[in-house]
């Protein structure tokens, strides 16, 4: 430990947000990252306790607890204290391969089981990795490193998101030969076109493609497996194939008028920005625009709020964002302590921009759409929205969320995005490989594995697990990854 007493002689002091009357002007990623004196001060504050919790990644209460790919964030805490950011990156590589994605998209389940965030402020974990990896690549420690000894083996991963690079850039490390498919003309998956440029500009994902290109990964881009090219012919010419697709099936809205124009998933939604962005700078025409719109953006999660945020940037007349549940505490409740996940009411970036720009919280709590109303033309016009409260399902004896008789609104609306989440993968891919789907159509396996019913296919990410965090499907395609090298080699060092 660098200074024993760390936690107590510096507070917590984080990345600064830009003011959001000028961050909102653009779609650039608006934090300023710490003078590396004060990060260090950060690494300080890690009490380097003898339960570290922080790197735990065990279920408790339901809910993961720390960092689900173990990061060994006291030792790199400590590296960094003393500004030993190369054996740091070192550390932290060991671990994750893509700390350049966490760094800035993960809801840092290692700071909510930070010991010090017991009686106190967390240690600011996230903004180390990021300091780490940002050094690693200024200083150039992160360079291409190819494998000096080739295995002969061959092996395709049918998706580009967090899980099928985890997975590719494993094996590649192995020695073996990967190709990794795209149905998209951009690699990326989820981080491409799912996550927004504010949170996660596109460079930092090419920039680590390329290393990955590289170390001899090959990536085909607008392919799409089971439609362009069939799996009978991907089984014949590699030995082991993983099934890394994601959940992209999203959860729909059924109610009168869903098929107004104007009503669009979040994900089409968010994916025709980026889109727009990269090939044109947003040209007028060709994305979906919130310009001058009311908008109501249906779920309360990180996408709803990704929605919201570029509405805000397209320049929305309103934005309201609907959450079924009822609003969390500000604090944990005493059934609710730490190291547990908390749940409490988080206002994220979106939500804070849409406060200052309207005037109030975007967000409508206990409330659902009943309705969509079109005009003459089909278009949507507006939405009969209904109030909800929480009644005990005599069936189940599950709590649930009924609608108020008599409590009907409508509210104006000519956009709506349903951020309602997936269920799971798409059937296309899954009948075109002829691997068992669970009932929440995941890709089944027997438990602690990745393998499928069908020989020499695998499944890894949200594909075979269900919707979930980018630092999950990274510990999803690592796990997956060595399997598969287990069951071709006869042996792993993975």
């Amino acid at each position: 430990m660098g200074t024993p007493d760390g936690f107590l002689k510096y507070e917590r002091k984080d990345a600064q947000a830009y003011d959001i009357n000028e961050r909102i002007k653009n779609y650039n990623e608006f934090h300023t990252p710490l003078s590396e004196r004060e990060q260090k001060k950060q690494g300080e504050r890690c009490m380097n306790c003898g339960v570290p919790f922080c790197q735990s990644g065990m279920k408790i209460g339901g809910m993961i607890s720390g960092c689900p790919l173990n990061n060994l964030i006291p030792e790199w805490n400590h590296l960094v204290s003393i500004g030993a950011w190369k054996q740091a990156y070192n550390r932290l590589r060991l671990t994750n391969n893509f700390p350049e994605f966490t760094s800035r998209v993960c809801p840092a389940l290692c700071e909510k089981a930070c010991t010090c965030g017991a009686n106190g402020d967390a240690v600011t974990v996230r903004a180390n990795e990021y300091s780490i990896i940002e050094k690693a690549y200024s200083e150039g420690l992160a360079v291409p490193q190819p494998p000096k000894v080739r295995t002969g083996k061959k092996i395709a991963v049918i998706g580009s998101g967090p899980s099928g690079l985890a997975a590719a850039d494993q094996l590649n490390k192995r020695g073996h030969s990967v190709t990794v498919y795209e149905r998209s003309d951009r690699v990326g998956g989820l981080l491409m076109y799912g996550i927004p440029n504010m949170k996660l500009e596109k460079h930092i994902i090419e920039r680590k493609v390329n290393i990955m290109k590289a170390e001899g990964i090959t990536f085909v881009t607008n392919t799409n497996v089971g439609a362009d090219i069939t799996a009978d012919d991907i089984m014949k010419q590699y030995d082991k194939v993983i099934l890394a697709c994601g959940a992209s099936h999203p959860r729909d809205i059924n109610v009168p008028g869903r098929d107004a124009e104007g009503i669009y998933f979040a994900v089409d939604f968010l994916r025709s920005t980026t889109k727009a962005l990269l090939d044109n700078g947003l040209a007028e025409g060709t994305f979906i625009s919130a310009k001058d719109k009311n908008v109501i953006v249906i779920g309360g999660g990180d996408t709803g709020n990704d929605c919201v945020g570029t509405c805000v940037r397209h320049g929305a007349k309103s934005v309201m964002q609907l959450e079924m549940m009822p609003r969390l505490p500000d604090e944990r409740a005493e059934n609710n302590p730490w190291p547990e996940w908390p749940r409490v009411c988080k206002t994220d970036y979106g939500q804070e921009e849409a406060a200052a720009v309207y005037g109030n919280d975007p967000r409508v709590y206990t409330t659902t759409v009943k309705e969509f109303l079109r005009d003459e033309n089909g278009r949507l016009r507006a939405a009969v929205l209904v109030k909800l409260s929480s009644e005990r399902d005599a069936a189940t004896g599950r709590m649930t969320m009924k609608p108020v008789e008599g409590s009907e609104y409508t509210v104006d609306a000519e956009l709506v995005l349903i951020a309602a989440g997936f269920l799971g993968s798409e059937s296309y891919v899954t009948q075109a490989f002829g691997v068992e789907t669970d009932a929440r159509t995941n890709v089944s396996s027997p438990a602690g594995s990745h393998r499928t019913n069908v020989e020499n296919v695998y499944a890894a990410g949200d594909m075979h697990i269900g919707q979930s965090l980018v630092v999950r499907a990274i510990r999803e395609g690592r796990d997956c990854a060595k399997e598969v090298d287990l069951d071709l080699m006869g042996y792993t060092n993975l």
